[in-house]
């Protein structure tokens, strides 16, 4: 369950993302959906350097280049809402990534000063510890990233409706497939949330070959697999509370 807390969190916050990588067949821009409604996803974190948006995250408690901030409680990132909260890093924490094979495709940040948390900012509920996502499970996919290979990137927040597949899938991934048109996730800012049932099962991770192919899923990396890792980075961090 997810918990409240005062108007300025607990003492740590902390953003799950998709390892920043600068390697072609990272993903998480969405193809083919729609915007979503302003502030509808108060979780979501945008990181960016000099304004410019480059990936996306998800605050998953609300408490290292100096360049790069993270931005909550945002939805048009051409306006400065006055809903949006601005961070350093403070400190990240990965997990024996494979940049060969894309295993352990996750990354923790920690945030410089805790969240306030309020309706535009608000942090996912995470998955039990190896918790299973069925076939065919309906799950929302949402990001900044660009519309399509050669278009621009949106302002607004999109969001997209996927359905959870196992074939060509692998046990570290939740694929995902959108039938019948041409939708998905694309390339550049991976990190975006997977969204299931109200919880955060999965991190955009990377696709194969080109954006929405309607040939190959789109992958992400697994969050039940890293729940316990989570949480003790929390308690080594001194969080008396968890997500």
């Amino acid at each position: 369950m997810t918990r409240s807390y005062g108007p300025s969190g607990p003492a740590l916050a902390l953003v799950l993302l998709a390892m920043l990588l600068a390697r072609a067949a990272q993903a998480a821009e969405i193809v083919g959906g729609q915007e979503a409604e302003p502030h509808s996803r108060p979780y979501i974190a945008s990181l960016q350097v000099a304004g410019n948006h480059f990936c996306g995250g998800t605050l998953i408690h609300p408490r290292p280049p100096a360049l790069v901030e993270v931005v909550l409680g945002a939805h048009n990132l051409q306006n400065t809402e006055p809903s949006q909260q601005r961070f350093s890093i403070a400190q990240q924490f990965s997990n024996n990534y494979d940049p060969e094979q894309k295993l352990n495709d996750i990354l923790l940040l920690q945030l410089d000063r805790p969240a306030n948390l309020n309706a535009q900012v608000a942090v996912a509920q995470l998955p039990q510890q190896d918790q299973q996502l069925p076939h065919g499970t309906q799950c929302l996919a949402m990001g900044w990233g660009r519309l399509g290979t050669r278009a621009p990137l949106p302002h607004v927040l999109q969001e997209l409706n996927v359905t959870v597949v196992t074939f060509l899938c692998r046990p570290h991934n939740v694929c995902t497939f959108v039938p019948h048109r041409k939708a998905g996730i694309c390339f550049g800012d991976s990190g975006g949330p997977l969204i299931c049932d109200g919880v955060l099962q999965a991190v955009d991770s990377f696709l194969i070959r080109e954006c929405a192919t309607r040939q190959y899923p789109d992958f992400f990396a697994r969050v039940s697999l890293y729940v316990d890792w989570i949480q003790s980075v929390l308690r080594s961090a001194g969080s008396e509370d968890s997500p």
